[in-house]
C-alpha cells in the first residue's frame, strides 16, 4: 500500500541529510507521513469490509 512513499521518503531523508538539505529531508518526512497515513486508510477500509460481511452473515442467519 503505502510502501512506495515510506521507501522513497527514507531515500529522500537519507539523500537530505547526505548532501545538507533541510527542504529535500522535510519532502522525505512527508512522503514517508503519506505512505502511513494509506496503510492506516487501507486497515480502517478492510476493518469496515469485515464488519459489513458479519452484518450479511447474521442477516442471512436471522432472515
Amino acid at each position: 500500500m503505502g510502501l512506495t512513499d515510506k521507501v522513497t521518503g527514507k531515500a529522500k531523508q537519507a539523500a537530505g541529510d547526505i548532501a545538507g538539505d533541510s527542504s529535500l529531508r522535510r519532502e522525505g518526512k512527508q512522503e514517508e507521513r503519506k505512505g502511513e497515513a494509506k496503510d492506516e486508510l487501507a486497515n480502517a477500509q478492510d476493518k469496515a469490509d469485515r464488519k459489513a460481511e458479519e452484518v450479511a452473515n447474521l442477516e442471512r442467519k436471522t432472515a
